[in-house]
Order: C-alpha cells, then sequence, then structure tokens
C-alpha cells in the first residue's frame, strides 16, 4: 500500500520528524512513504536522508498562536492549496493520506475527501483539531485540548518518536564537545527544537549568571542572528543546529525545552528529567506537566533558577517517573500505524 505524507513546516523541525517517524513504522510494515511539503519548504531533514519530496500549498496559520488574520488568510490560501492537494493526489495515487499537523493536517484531509481516497489527520492545534475530525479519522496529540477526549473519529496518542532516539553513544557525544566541557559537572541541555527562540537564549543566558555550577549546553539554529548575543558567557556551549541528538541526550542531567513539541516525548523516552519553559514559542502553553506529571515541571524565565536546583535535587526522582511514561512513548508510532493501516483498509 502506498501513503502520501503532507506536512507543514519547514521540513527541518518536530513536524517533519514526526511525519518521518510514522512513515519509517509504516514502511517497516510494507508500506511505501512519499511526501509533500509546501513550495517554500527547505526540506532540510529530507535532504539528509536523501528523501525526494512533492512541493504543494501548504499554507501556515500560526498554530497555537494563530491570529483572527492569520486565519482568514490562511483559509483563503486554503482553497488553492486543497486544489493542488487534489491534483497531487490524483497523480501519486494513494491509498490513504496522511496530514501531519496545522496545514499539513488540514490540506490533507480536505484534498483527501475531494479525491475521495481515505485520510487520516494528526493534530495538536485547535484549527486541525476542528476541521479534520469532522472529515475523517483524527490522531490528537499531547499538544490539543481534545487530547484524551472520546468521540466519533476522535484518537490520541503521544508524540511518535524515533525509538533509536534512546540508543546514543555518550563516547561520541564527548568526542564532539569543546575543552571547556566538564565531565564532574552535570550537563543542562536547552532547546526549542530545531530553531532557538529568543526566550530560550535568555533562559541560557539567565542561569549562566547564576551560582548553578553545571554545563550548559545550547542547541538549535537561533530564529534571528541577534539572539547569538544571549550565548556570548564563557559558561554557555552552543552547539548550534546538530543531528547527533541520541548521543546528547546520553550526557543530559536535565532538559530545559520549550513547552510542546517532540523534544519532550524524546527526553521522556530517553529517561531525563525536563523543565518545561513556558512561553517559548509565540505565548504558545499546552501544560505538558500535566501530561507526564512528576517527570516534568514547568516554570516562566522567572522563576527558572529556582526550579533547576530543584529538578537537580530530584533528578533521580524525575528519571523514575519518565522511565514510567517511556514505554508508552516509544510506542506510540505503532499506535498510530495501527490506526492508518485500519483506515486505508476502511476498518474505521
Amino acid at each position: 500500500m502506498k501513503a502520501l505524507f503532507m506536512i507543514t513546516g519547514r521540513g527541518m523541525g518536530g513536524d517533519a520528524v514526526m511525519g518521518l517517524n510514522i512513515a519509517q513504522t509504516l514502511s517497516n510494515r510494507g508500506f511505501k512513504c512519499e511526501f509533500a511539503l509546501d513550495h517554500t519548504a527547505l526540506g532540510i531533514l529530507f535532504k539528509k536522508r536523501n528523501i525526494k519530496w512533492y512541493k504543494t500549498l501548504i499554507p501556515q496559520a500560526g498554530g497555537h498562536a494563530a491570529t483572527k488574520s492569520s486565519l482568514f488568510k490562511a483559509a483563503l490560501k486554503a482553497l488553492k492549496a486543497t486544489w493542488e492537494g487534489y491534483k497531487l493526489i490524483k497523480e501519486v495515487k494513494p491509498d490513504i493520506v496522511v496530514g501531519v499537523i496545522g496545514g499539513g493536517a488540514v490540506i490533507g484531509c480536505l484534498s483527501a475527501k475531494l479525491a475521495r481516497v481515505p485520510a487520516v489527520g494528526i493534530s495538536n492545534t485547535p484549527t486541525d483539531a476542528k476541521i479534520c475530525r469532522i472529515l475523517n479519522p483524527t490522531i490528537m496529540l499531547p499538544e490539543s485540548s481534545l487530547f484524551g477526549i472520546k468521540g466519533k473519529n476522535l484518537h490520541s496518542s503521544y508524540s511518535p518518536i524515533d525509538p533509536k532516539i534512546t540508543m546514543g553513544n555518550p563516547q561520541n557525544a564527548l568526542k564532539k564537545m569543546p575543552s571547556s566541557y566538564k565531565e564532574d559537572l552535570p550537563t543542562i541541555l536547552f532547546s526549542s527544537g530545531s530553531s532557538l527562540f529568543e526566550l530560550m537564549a535568555k533562559a541560557a543566558k539567565k542561569i549562566s549568571e547564576t551560582d548553578i555550577k553545571a554545563n550548559i549546553l545550547v542547541i538549535g539554529h537561533p530564529l534571528k542572528g541577534e539572539y547569538e548575543k544571549y550565548l556570548k558567557s564563557p559558561k554557555i556551549i552552543n552547539l548550534g543546529y546538530i543531528d547527533w541528538i541520541p548521543d546528547l541526550y546520553t550526557l543530559t542531567d536535565i532538559a530545559v525545552l520549550s513547552d510542546d513539541g517532540l523534544m519532550i516525548h524524546e527526553a521522556i523516552a530517553c529517561k531525563l528529567p525536563i523543565i518545561a519553559l513556558k512561553g517559548v514559542k509565540y505565548g504558545r502553553y499546552h501544560n505538558m506537566a500535566s501530561v507526564f506529571p512528576g517527570a516534568v515541571i514547568e516554570s516562566d524565565l522567572n522563576n527558572l533558577e529556582d526550579a533547576l536546583k530543584r529538578a537537580l535535587k530530584m533528578k533521580d526522582e524525575m528519571r523514575k517517573k519518565a522511565s514510567s511514561y517511556g514505554e508508552k512513548v516509544i510506542k506510540a508510532g505503532d499506535r498510530i500505524a495501527d490506526i492508518i493501516m485500519k483506515t486505508a483498509m476502511k476498518k474505521i
């Protein structure tokens, strides 16, 4: 069978990783998976894996940070995007379309309905949740307000990760560390995903100015070059955009992450204590501490120092809690693949 993934974003962040992770699970079950990204997507992750993709219009409204204006503009583009998607589906002839997050989910589901092809939406924003569940089976991720809710076309799952994320090698990571890295100190990782947002950069700077003795690692490509100014402290190790996250996780004692996204799930699978920094991405708040209680502490920037000190004292207990969720997170890809397969076979 063949699945066509329509994925929102630039083809380099969590949405792309999520689509690729689901596709890998389906490929292991005999599916042929093909991909479509927006015309403007750089597709860095796909290039790194030598994966070709189709180009089609996939408008974005801003996810949880969407405004009435951005939603209206996206809605206007959706008419053209749905027609482009319809033509692509007719060309590719998939057995099922998988729409991944935001515009990818909405356009994927609308285009598939027009083309009379089964579809599954992967949802974590208010807009895609409202639209996709009317059209076809939709899987709600933890960021969605409908996560855990039962109803027609509603399914819930943790975010799909690649189980290989847990197979990192600390020696590989150590080889890439500068001489300023101290193995006898705890390591605190700061990340907002593939892109470094300003608040996360500010957080690293703030902690570098405290009496916390630790290796302070920062990853991600700055959304704006000016954010580099926050990372000038000699106490900060700025690694930039990296593709060896599994190895890095093996050195990490505490992960300070944005309050959403795939990285929290990856860190949970790796049994890492997490501080979810609120408001990093356009003020979004997803209450991930309630999804993984005991393993995730939430904090704003002002209280981050106290939260980190508390987490360092409690890190063994937090690791145990993370471990208790890890198995379900690792199996999320299989759960999602089961739903997609049943939908493709018209059993849902």
